[in-house]
């Protein structure tokens, strides 16, 4: 069954609940200055000692516990721009002056298309032949890298003239993201593998390296539409409001997204036929930040922060989806 037909997945409303710390500091009542120095000097060997160990346990929990360390982030909005509702949108990039390239999805409405920010119009679109479902789209150079479902096939474009294509293949197990740091390429196929792929190969995208993506030791499963930001591979997890942040190096999960008020909003709006959060441009120029669906009305710049302090809800539960 084609992904873009399978029934949606509800999610639950968990907000998150900040508060600060606090910490105290009490003295040891009923010791007089002297004795309390003595005090102190007697026992300082022994608060060395425990300062140590607790040092030692700290650096050792880190590197073996370094993944339930993730940072979480919220967002505001910082500008709403339209965006195609008939786009079933699977990769998108920012290409520049203001512009976006986008593939889109479904059988016999697989495209890749060049579009305005600020008005949302196609400039310019290659529709694909009707048996190919498109995915993940990446820019490298003047070429557009495209990857296709069910199938491990793509196709490059020239970023200035769409109708000029040529096919390639690619060696993992599905066509789902594709993402760049400018030197390899990153490919996700749906499962928990990140990849890195040689798009220099003369025998299409081969694979250089593999980690599997993690959060606190359990895999994450159903890795979707990716972008490189500012050193991390970020993935769109399928069935989920969530981005995860992922360190390309070992697949630890750095830090999580969570963007499900978007979809809320929209619904309430009785944007009914939306379907799953999809879609991650970052212009690194000027550090804008796009986020997206498949059958949204609006494409969103947002701006992230840090959510500090303990927070209600279950990230395993919530940006997590069960496999299929």
């Amino acid at each position: 069954m084609a992904r873009g037909t399978l029934k949606k997945r509800k999610i639950p409303n968990q907000a998150i609940v900040v508060s600060p710390s606090m910490a105290s500091s009490t003295p040891i009542k009923g010791l007089s200055l002297s004795s309390r120095f003595t005090f102190r000097t007697s026992f300082l060997p022994s608060v060395l000692l425990l300062f140590c160990v607790a040092a030692l346990f700290y650096a050792t929990s880190k590197i073996t516990f370094g993944a339930s360390s993730s940072e979480i982030y919220t967002f505001d909005i910082v500008n709403e721009f339209p965006h195609d509702p008939k786009a079933f949108t699977q990769g998108l990039l920012y290409g520049g002056n203001d512009t976006l390239f986008e593939s889109t999805g479904l059988y016999r409405e697989s495209s890749v298309r060049q579009v305005l920010l600020h008005t949302g119009k196609v400039q310019a679109i290659h529709q694909m032949d009707g048996s190919y479902f498109g995915e993940g789209l990446t820019l490298l150079g003047e070429r557009l890298f495209q990857v296709t479902w069910l199938k491990k096939t793509g196709f490059i474009y020239d970023r200035h003239d769409l109708s000029k294509w040529k096919m390639f293949t690619h060696q993992m197990n599905d066509g789902w993201g594709l993402a760049t740091d400018g030197k390899v390429i990153f490919g996700s196929d749906g499962t928990s593998t990140l990849y890195q792929l040689d798009p220099q190969s003369l025998k299409g995208l081969s694979i250089l390296r593999k980690v599997t993506v993690t959060y606190k030791g359990r895999e994450i499963f159903y890795l979707n539409e990716l972008e490189y930001v500012n050193g991390e591979v970020w993935a769109n997890v399928w069935q989920s409001d969530c981005i995860a942040r992922i360190s390309h190096q070992n697949g630890v999960v750095l830090g999580w997204i969570l963007l499900h008020k978007l979809r809320q909003d929209l619904l309430s709006s009785r944007n009914t036929n939306i379907d799953v959060l999809n879609g991650i441009a970052w212009d690194r120029e000027k550090d804008r930040l796009f986020v997206t669906g498949k059958w949204w009305p609006k494409l969103y710049e947002i701006k992230l922060h840090l959510v500090k302090g303990p927070y209600q809800g279950s990230i395993e539960e919530y940006c997590m989806p069960r496999r299929y």
